[in-house]
């Protein structure tokens, strides 16, 4: 099978302006992965899978991961003029000093597919791609029209990450119920602190849907169980 460079290559070839990044995986399998501009990404997907030599026929896999907002802490060098005294003379001079910066890198939720080519037998080849952030720029094109076996995995990204595919013909939730708030898999997810829709709850989980209960104000304004 071609290398992750040559992969890229010929998508670049086939896709003019696919703005398609190699992402190294310094682990011990180096799968590297191929992150795509989602506005290119059905093209792309569709030469993947069209192209004779790759081949990409078979989508195995479909994930979801949350990339929270990071705090980056950088050092900056600063030039700034002070007043120091040179032979009883105060004089203003410039210093360059390093100075601590702190700023915050916004952050996404990214869709990785795992290709294969069962006539060639090779792969993986690993596809990638991120959101413009994770609040209300969550949008990605669907793969389904390319593999059909995205459907049921991009609805699972979509119900427990929050991705919106795009162009998916049945973009519901799949493990979650209709009505369901937020999205579990995600890193800043709270669970919520009364369980009794459990079916098959646990004594500590009863015990926090009656710890949930006990502060319920009453009718007249005082704690139920008092």
């Amino acid at each position: 099978m071609k290398t992750v460079e040559e992969i890229k290559a010929a998508i670049e070839a086939a896709v003019p302006g696919a703005g398609v990044e190699i992402v190294l995986n310094s682990g011990p399998s180096a799968q590297h992965s191929l992150r795509l501009a989602p506005e290119h990404a059905v093209r792309v997907a569709q030469f993947l899978r069209d192209d004779a030599e790759l081949a990409l026929d078979f989508l195995s896999n479909v994930t979801g991961v949350d990339w929270p907002d990071k705090e980056i802490t950088e050092k900056v060098k600063v030039t700034r003029t002070v007043t120091k005294t040179v032979d009883g003379v105060e004089q203003q001079v410039e210093e360059t000093v390093d100075e601590t910066r702190k700023r915050i890198e916004p952050g996404c939720l990214e869709a990785v597919y795992h290709l294969f080519s069962m006539s060639k037998k090779h792969g993986p080849v690993t596809l990638r791609m991120r959101t413009a952030n994770r609040v209300d720029q969550v949008d990605l094109p669907s793969l389904t029209g390319i593999w059909r076996s995205a459907e049921f995995q991009e609805r699972e990204v979509f119900d427990l990450y929050g991705v919106v595919f795009t162009g998916h013909p049945d973009l519901r939730r799949l493990l979650m119920w209709d009505g369901f708030k937020d999205h579990p898999m995600r890193r800043d997810y709270v669970e919520p602190d009364d369980f009794e829709y459990e079916p098959t709850a646990h004594d500590a989980v009863l015990a926090r849907a009656a710890a949930h209960k006990g502060a319920q104000p009453g009718p007249e304004g005082t704690v139920a169980g008092q």
